[in-house]
């Protein structure tokens, strides 16, 4: 399975997890992006419970339907719907909110233009309770299959769940690429990982996932600075150490894009601050959805998500180059 992160808000913002530390006996601890309601991020840490990663066993087994079939899966990208918090008289509901959340993921590009790279599976996992734990209010309960909830490591729009549960229902459709957890609630809210969360009901959460998915489907970094970060080259194709002259010079990163036209109304360049770095590293445009939600993909990036898009048959990607 590719692992893809998702986010969440707190006290109003939005924030995510990314890889967790070593469990400790009492819970576990995990660097988070923050979004704020505007959409700029920053990083917090929050510890979990260490029973959000214990052993688990799926009550009975759960039906998969398919929305999106367009491929043989060892060509295509498999994203695997679970909901959780549905009882069975609210499976109309979950598939509504199904429709509804994947059609927000492909609003944009090159999502949009490149769906049919996509196998979309919908689980139907029945909950006892409707609902969502610490929803409105914390000390709220709810008995759901995967036990989510609000307010995870104190943060109030944090949504976790029983990450183990949701890999088990999830196996039963034919591949898992990613998987996406809904749960039964319009409260602003989700949480990432290797299992990616985000409230059913609010359509609004669905932009992180398309931030998310820049990470998992097209090795994506962080355009932001933070302010502690490694000065070092990196790996990923929407960041650098070296300004627009060296690109040049060295044709190395995105020199091929240097000046062409960038959906966020600039030209791809060499701008400082990305990676958490306030200095020393670049990123390819003023703004993208890298840096802040509700901003295109830049053209490298958007390059890169296409050929992720691919990456199980990659003589299948069309031929693209930066003019």
């Amino acid at each position: 399975m590719r692992r893809a992160c998702l986010a969440v808000a707190l006290s109003g913002a939005l924030a995510l997890s990314t890889a967790p530390a070593a469990p400790a006996a009492s819970g576990f601890t995990t660097s988070m992006e923050v979004f704020e309601p505007g959409g700029s991020i920053h990083r917090v840490t929050v510890t979990r419970p260490a029973s959000d990663r214990a052993a688990a066993r799926i009550a009975r087994p759960a039906d998969v339907v398919p929305i999106e079939q367009n491929g043989p899966s060892d060509t295509t990208f498999d994203l695997v719907v679970v909901g959780d918090g549905y009882t069975a008289d609210e499976m109309s509901t979950y598939s509504e909110h199904v429709k509804s959340s994947i059609d927000q993921l492909f609003s944009i590009e090159p999502y949009k233009s490149y769906r049919k790279q996509f196998n979309i599976w919908q689980v139907n996992v029945v909950s006892q309770d409707s609902g969502v734990s610490n929803d409105p209010d914390q000390g709220i309960q709810r008995n759901t299959a995967l036990g989510s909830y609000f307010w995870c490591g104190n943060t109030e729009r944090l949504l976790c769940v029983d990450e183990t549960k949701a890999k088990q229902y999830a196996a039963a459709a034919p591949d898992v690429d990613q998987i996406l957890v809904l749960a039964n609630s319009t409260k602003y809210g989700g949480s990432g990982g290797e299992v990616a969360t985000s409230s059913g009901g609010n359509a609004a959460s669905s932009q992180i996932v398309q931030h998310e998915l820049g990470h998992s489907i097209g090795g994506l970094a962080d355009e932001y600075d933070y302010g502690t970060c490694d000065p070092s080259e990196p790996s990923e194709p929407n960041a650098t150490s070296l300004t627009e002259a060296q690109m040049r010079d060295q044709q190395a990163k995105w020199y091929q894009y240097l000046g062409r036209p960038s959906p966020d109304g600039g030209t791809v360049g060499a701008y400082e601050g990305s990676r958490y770095c306030q200095t020393g590293m670049y990123r390819p445009s003023e703004n993208s959805i890298m840096r802040t939600l509700g901003q295109p993909f830049n053209p490298p990036s958007t390059d890169a998500m296409i050929a992720g898009f691919y990456r199980e048959a990659p003589s299948l990607a069309p031929h693209r180059r930066a003019a």
